[in-house]
């Protein structure tokens, strides 16, 4: 590992440790208002759903709404599991199988 990798993988680390540690010590000692707390709730659930839809519905690069979209299928199925269960392995477990037979039987 050359030098200037390391001094890459330094700066990030600081850059990383100093916009966390920024947001820690000015919000650590006081209260946030409960609107933002509310509001900074659902950041993870935006972020998550950002980055599953487009795959879910262009994963050949144009809206696929059909049967024959296994991502789809399998990401519906998977969403029914969580909403009924709201178990974490159950969910995995039936998304991964749904793609996994699409993809066999296909």
């Amino acid at each position: 590992m050359g030098s200037e990798m390391f001094f890459i993988i330094a700066g990030m680390a600081l850059v990383t440790f100093a916009t966390r540690f920024a947001a820690v010590a000015l919000l650590g000692q006081k209260k946030m208002p409960a609107g933002l707390e509310r509001w900074l709730r659902h950041i993870p659930t935006g972020i998550l759903t950002a980055l599953i839809v487009p795959t879910l519905l262009l994963p050949e690069g144009y809206v696929n709404l059909s049967f024959d979209n296994h991502y789809l299928m399998a990401g519906l199925v998977a969403a029914a599991a969580a909403w009924k269960s709201r178990n974490m392995v159950t969910t995995l477990i039936l998304g991964m199988g749904t793609m996994f037979l699409l993809r066999l039987l296909s």
